[in-house]
């Protein structure tokens, strides 16, 4: 159990956690880890499903809520299009006629931006003060990378374009510079292990210099697979700055080998002492409410 005056929040410990002061490249996720931008992304998913989804004989609204949630979250941190792949083979398995994940991936952020594009206008317009869509403590916790001159790097599932867009929205794209990485048009020439690959050979590291942030498995599952640290960040991202971890994202995380989970980066600074500096014997298994 660690003390309760190291932090101020609630964060818990894997127990394979340990320190690692020569971490060199740190590597965020956007969406959920970093920005709030798109806040409701999956009720709008999830709407869209429910609305275009068969129905097998005696089957609830429920039933199905719960089916396509599991199928959207179980790929959260994948791009979009794979959500896409899986609904369209829910839709042919229930012998109904599936249209293209493409076209359900364009209706998709066709209705997103309707959710958020007073947000977005908002933002360039000046209306909407940044931070306000960023999770809680996230600015902090890039300046105190900045000042370690530690290498940042940005990778999301949702398309290049509007990544880099809402980070310069959100003024962070200047923290990593030409590292923002996004989906592709031909989604097989990206994804998130890909980028990983490429910051290790690039930078002739291994993975043990690897520090991961992210509120999607695939990132912490691929950082845990060439021996990164993965921090999960279980944002409750209708409730920014609660304090409080998204239970599925926590339980999720955690199952593919997150070494810390965080509800958002309140004690950020703290952390980022405790990994880059305190030697591993100052960190046990716990959690600290």
């Amino acid at each position: 159990m660690l003390s309760s005056t190291v932090f101020q929040g609630r964060i818990e410990f894997g127990p394979r956690f340990t320190a690692r002061p020569g971490i060199s490249q740190v590597l965020f996720d956007f969406d959920g880890t970093l920005s709030l931008i798109r806040e409701g992304w999956a009720e709008v998913m999830t709407a869209m499903f429910l609305e275009m989804l068969p129905r097998e004989p005696g089957e609830s609204d429920d039933q199905v809520r719960q089916l396509m949630t599991d199928d959207i979250m179980k790929l959260n941190g994948k791009q979009t299009i794979y959500q896409m792949i899986q609904f369209a083979a829910r839709v042919k398995e229930r012998g109904g006629q599936a249209r293209d994940p493409l076209w359900y991936k364009n209706e998709y952020l066709r209705r997103l931006d309707q959710r958020i594009g007073d947000r977005i206008e908002g933002l360039r317009g000046g209306r909407l003060k940044p931070d306000d869509f960023l999770v809680f403590g996230a600015r902090a916790v890039l300046e105190d990378l900045r000042r370690r001159q530690l290498a940042l790097y940005l990778a999301s599932g949702t398309d290049e374009p509007y990544v880099c867009q809402e980070a310069r929205l959100l003024d962070v794209a200047g923290y990593f510079g030409k590292h923002i990485y996004g989906a592709l048009e031909d989604y097989r020439n990206f994804s998130k292990k890909m980028v990983i690959d490429r910051l290790l050979r690039e930078n002739r590291i291994s993975g043990e210099r690897l520090l991961t942030f992210g509120d999607g498995y695939v990132e912490i599952q691929n950082t845990k697979e060439v021996g990164g640290l993965a921090v999960a960040v279980a944002s409750d991202e209708a409730n920014n700055g609660s304090g409080r971890m998204d239970e599925w994202k926590r339980q999720r995380l955690l199952g593919v080998g997150a070494d810390v989970v965080i509800p958002d980066f309140r004690d950020g600074p703290a952390l980022l002492e405790l990994i880059l500096r305190r030697p591993a014997a100052a960190a046990k298994a716990g959690v600290a409410n």
